[in-house]
């Protein structure tokens, strides 16, 4: 027996339907910082945009819905998605913004509580929003559909209450790494996305970390930048097994409360400071592969410095 299918070119005949591309995690088109603090005092709104095909700028291509910091960036197929973040007080706003046009975003739901200091985990159906600065540290795993606009569900707890740790995705599971409880953590929490639950810790990274970018490639999870102190290290940590983290690289310059972003074959890093007071601030986009471990290299400017931003990409 054969099955038949309609192609580009008309009807045609195989052993099986072709199959659709199982959904990944990075994007092949832009990268986008969205929200931040911008020194001295201001809380941003703006969404940037950097092309992965070409090295080059940031543009301002809209506006998030309120300005805030230390918020959590996700990603569909269709819509970036910034959430949480520090305002005055703390915010509990699922901001959603398309990828096919420039524009601002849409308030489309609520977490079940406002926090700062949260990480971001995207899979193919929903969006995750993991830890934040709360009285004591929140554990809680949020999840938010992709499919329809409504509030976060509570679905399952962090190993502990954390903030300021840093989110990466696989195609079968959501990670938290590092972070602060309110001591600097060491290790990596891993938690399904095929069912709700409590999240295990895994593996180790090469030293404590909070307030670190978070990339992702088909095969890897890594944690680039963070401070305990300020530092320039990539730590790269396999999804395949629970095996620790390595030491594969260094940024440009030690720095802290980065962003990250991944395409298809590099782990980006976007803003942030270097700790000190008066502190630098940098509008850097760097990059750095995901096929060799190696050092990251700058490749353009944001148009701001934002210091805490979300991170998406399509």
């Amino acid at each position: 027996s054969f099955k038949i299918y309609r192609g580009a070119s008309g009807w045609a005949q195989m052993d099986e339907f072709p199959t659709a591309p199982s959904w990944v995690f990075q994007g092949s088109v832009s990268g986008y910082t969205s929200g931040g603090y911008i020194f001295p005092a201001n809380h941003s709104n703006i969404i940037q945009k950097f092309p992965f095909a070409t090295d080059g700028n940031a543009t301002d291509v809209g506006d998030l819905t309120q300005g805030r910091s230390w918020l959590a960036g996700q990603s569909s197929s269709e819509n970036g998605y910034t959430t949480g973040g520090q305002t005055t007080p703390g915010s509990n706003v699922i901001d959603k913004f398309p990828f096919a046009t420039d524009g601002n975003a849409t308030d489309v739901g609520d977490l079940t509580q406002d926090r700062g200091n949260v990480a971001g985990q995207s899979s193919s159906e929903n969006g995750y929003t993991t830890g934040g600065q709360t009285t004591p540290a929140s554990n809680t795993i949020d999840k938010f559909p992709f499919a329809a606009d409504g509030n976060a569900t509570d679905v399952g707890d962090l190993t502990i209450g954390l903030f300021n740790s840093v989110g990466q995705s696989s195609s079968e599971n959501g990670y938290s790494s590092g972070g602060r409880s309110p001591a600097f953590k060491t290790t990596t929490d891993k938690f399904s996305f095929a069912s709700d639950g409590n999240a295990t810790a895994t593996n180790t990274l090469t030293r404590g970390v909070a307030a670190g970018a978070g990339q992702s490639s088909a095969e890897s999870g890594y944690t680039s930048g963070g401070y305990t102190p300020v530092m320039n290290t990539i730590d790269k940590f396999p999804f395949a097994s629970d095996a620790n983290a390595t030491d594969v690289g260094d940024l440009t310059v030690t720095k802290m409360a980065v962003t990250g972003q991944s395409s298809a074959e590099n782990g980006y890093v976007t803003g942030g400071s270097d700790g000190n007071y008066p502190a630098v601030w940098y509008n850097v986009i760097e990059k750095f592969p995901f096929a060799s471990d190696a050092n990251a290299s700058d490749v353009g400017d944001l148009l701001s410095t934002p210091y805490r931003a979300a991170g998406q990409q399509v």
